[in-house]
């Protein structure tokens, strides 16, 4: 059969290849967390916080095989992704959302939250609903605050000459021992508020009291404690993160006349906390205290200025 001189029935007549070379996109990723492997689907990833997901990949998430694409590599062979990123606290955010979403949603043995609330999304409007139910995503969605709290601290010593920098101005063995003194000092004081609080009444702070008081209406209780933290290896940093279920103002009465009650008051407060979905905010101050670190082994006990830099995260996430 003659081939048509037409370039259009050319071009249809030949195999197409332009997407022989395209990234494979792909549906889990293999990371490695300080040496503990983690097999993760690509759902549960894009799930994460953000600000989670910046600490995970600070230098952006990759979610197709380009290199396998590009340089010929062996398709079946599937890339690890090294993350410097603490494997507890990984394992901690993956756990709770895990829970919160098949308490949400259901699962195989038991229908969830969400089904008991649907009819809620095809409500009328009210005076008390802004957004209309319909567009309201605290009622199709579980809403999940993330706080965490970056804490850099700095130990200064009595200038008596007990304690001392090498030549190189790195810190002895006296120094050292302190800081980590001071390390253990700092975990165990696990009271998510009790620093804010304090610089609150120091300062005198109005916005910082609305944030406490925003915080505690919304999900957080104020006697609460961080729910994951852990000293950084070889750094003067300690990480926390504080998860708590987002409080709607939707409460459940299974077996009860009503089903569902939804209190509009607490619904627009929750609101408020929208302003943070997929837009983490910060917040940075300096706390100083005088602790009295007592005697340990051959270091006897002393008075130490210690300096705390604690940066706050505060984002909404919904799942």
């Amino acid at each position: 059969m003659a081939t048509s001189s037409s370039p259009i029935t050319q071009v249809s007549q030949t195999p197409a290849h332009v997407n022989l070379h395209q990234p494979q996109l792909l549906t889990r990723l293999l990371l490695d967390l300080r040496g503990k492997r983690y097999e993760v689907d690509r759902e549960t990833i894009m799930n994460l916080p953000e600000s989670v997901l910046l600490c995970l990949f600070p230098n952006g998430l990759v979610l197709s095989r380009q290199s396998a694409a590009l340089d010929g590599g062996d398709e079946d062979e599937e890339d690890v992704y090294a993350v410097d990123f603490d494997p507890d606290c990984f394992q901690f955010v993956l756990s709770f959302f895990r829970t919160a979403s098949e308490t949400f949603y259901g699962t195989d043995t038991f229908p969830g939250l969400f089904s008991a609330q649907q009819h809620l999304l095809d409500a009328s409007p009210n005076d008390f609903s802004n957004p209309p139910p319909s567009q309201n995503p605290l009622i199709s969605k579980q809403a999940i605050i993330v706080l965490r709290e970056e804490l850099e601290y700095f130990s200064i010593p009595p200038k008596d000459g007990s304690v001392k920098i090498d030549q190189n101005g790195l810190a002895g063995e006296a120094l050292a021992n302190i800081k980590r003194r001071c390390g253990d000092y700092l975990m165990e004081k696990k009271s998510i508020f009790t620093a804010l609080q304090r610089n609150v009444n120091k300062e005198n702070n109005v916005a910082e009291q609305h944030l406490i008081d925003m915080l505690c209406m919304s999900g957080f209780d104020r006697e609460d404690e961080w729910g994951f933290r852990a000293l950084e290896p070889s750094r003067c940093c300690i990480s926390s993160i504080a998860l708590v279920l987002l409080k709607t103002g939707i409460t459940h009465h299974p077996g009860g006349e009503k089903a569902v009650e939804v209190d509009y008051q607490q619904m627009a407060t929750a609101q408020k906390l929208l302003l943070f979905w997929r837009k983490p905010a910060r917040k940075c101050w300096w706390d100083g205290l005088d602790i009295e670190l007592p005697p340990s082994g051959n270091d006897e006990g002393r008075i130490i200025k210690l300096w705390a830099r604690r940066v706050w995260t505060l984002e909404l996430s919904l799942i």
